[in-house]
């Protein structure tokens, strides 16, 4: 659960509850409820059918993302067939027509194939952004002071571990290239970030900070990350030039600490969490800012707020505990939480993320992660697995596999 700076970073020390089963099953369908439509969606007549030159899992996997996509509704008389003809799959519908190979292949190649089809058919018959071919990198909590960082599908599917530290591997984070993701590590017994090549198999320090060194989140243009850091005293924000090394301070805050740093999309501004006031906020301030600065606050409404990220639309979305239940909303960065709306109903919601395209969101509740469509439709769970999954962070872009 989200807690005050301090407890955030206490809690990932010990980055732990129970051990979990390592079988992934099938993607649940919806289970949360909230009280609101959704969004107006075209129909899909789905008449893809597992045969000669359709494996089973292209067929699963496209239907399964076309039905997350919160574009389309799948109905017996859709306005939009799908089908195959010749080895093609085909989508036709309101004058226009959609169609691919599909190219022999294992398993994992085949839903690839499926996912790009999905995202094809969102962009050509809804005109959105798909996100089927991103990824999402989530943490396992397996016991006390272990857990491990896996990535996944948003279909759920092709669940990977991509840390074997054995001790608590926390906060991942995507670059830019969606080929490697930035997490916090313990392998030295203090917090240390840590640079993953998910193309080479590869790890190494971002940097040897001494003391705690946190929460890294990468700049739009990958220049440069923001980071905590508590070498000069309480656990502070800094930005680091990925380019030169160079370090600068942008906090200084002698009776609190920050964390949860993000960017926004054009990387001119940073908002992260602050808990001077003893209740823990978002803030922000400019990315060029200096220790000087005086960080403009954000949310004021609820008892904690944490755990930002600015999305591709320039709104922010955030956990908020409001009367000991905890949401996610979701803000307009230049007004703040008067802006805010809740966009899921109470429970233990956790580390939101948004999706590519702006408009879905990925979270964790209860041990599970879900996405949410920010314009009504019920939370759907990504996969089923006993076990503790939390802290997911969606890329923004294809990247390397």
């Amino acid at each position: 659960m989200a807690k005050t700076a301090k407890q955030a970073i206490t809690a990932a020390i010990a980055a732990a509850l129970a051990a979990a089963a390592t079988a992934f099953a099938a993607p649940a369908r919806q289970v949360i409820h909230i009280s609101k439509e959704g969004a107006a969606k075209d129909s899909v007549r789905f008449d893809l059918r597992p045969g000669p030159g359709v494996p089973a899992e292209y067929v699963h996997s496209l239907r399964r993302n076309i039905e997350i996509s919160g574009c389309f509704t799948i109905s017996p008389n859709g306005a939009v067939r799908i089908q195959s003809e010749g080895g093609q799959v085909v989508a036709r519908g309101h004058g226009r027509m959609l169609n691919a190979p599909v190219r022999p292949g294992d398993a994992e190649a085949v839903r690839r194939q499926a996912r790009a089809f999905s995202d094809a058919l969102v962009r050509e018959f809804a005109g959105a952004k798909g996100f089927a071919d991103s990824r999402i990198a989530f943490v396992r909590k397996i016991g006390t002071d272990n857990a491990e960082i896996y990535t996944c599908y948003p279909d759920g599917m092709d669940v990977k571990r991509i840390t074997a530290d054995k001790r608590a591997a926390v906060g991942p984070r995507w670059h830019p290239d969606a080929s490697t993701v930035f997490y916090t590590g313990f392998l030295r017994g203090t917090p240390l970030v840590y640079i993953l090549d998910l193309a080479r198999n590869t790890r190494k320090p971002l940097a040897n900070f001494k003391g705690l060194a946190t929460g890294a989140a990468i700049a739009p243009d990958a220049g440069s990350c923001a980071i905590i850091l508590s070498f000069q005293g309480n656990p502070e924000l800094y930005r680091l030039d990925l380019r030169t090394s160079r370090l600068r301070r942008m906090t200084r805050t002698r009776d609190g600490a920050e964390a949860s740093p993000c960017w926004s999309p054009d990387g001119s501004q940073i908002a992260f969490v602050t808990d001077t006031t003893r209740h823990p906020q978002i803030y922000v301030l400019p990315a060029g800012a200096d220790s000087r600065a005086r960080p403009r606050r954000l949310t004021s409404r609820g008892s904690q707020n944490v755990n930002p990220d600015w999305g591709p639309g320039g709104r922010i979305a955030y956990a908020t505990q409001r009367g000991g239940q905890w949401y996610i909303a979701v803000m307009d960065a230049a007004s703040g939480d008067s802006s805010a709306k809740l966009v899921t109903g109470p429970g233990t919601w956790e580390h939101p993320s948004w999706a590519p395209d702006g408009r879905h969101i990925v979270a964790s509740r209860d041990g599970a992660l879900w996405i949410i469509d920010i314009e009504g439709d019920p939370p759907q769970r990504v996969f089923n697995a006993p076990g503790n999954w939390t802290s997911p962070d969606w890329s923004r872009s294809r990247g390397g596999r």
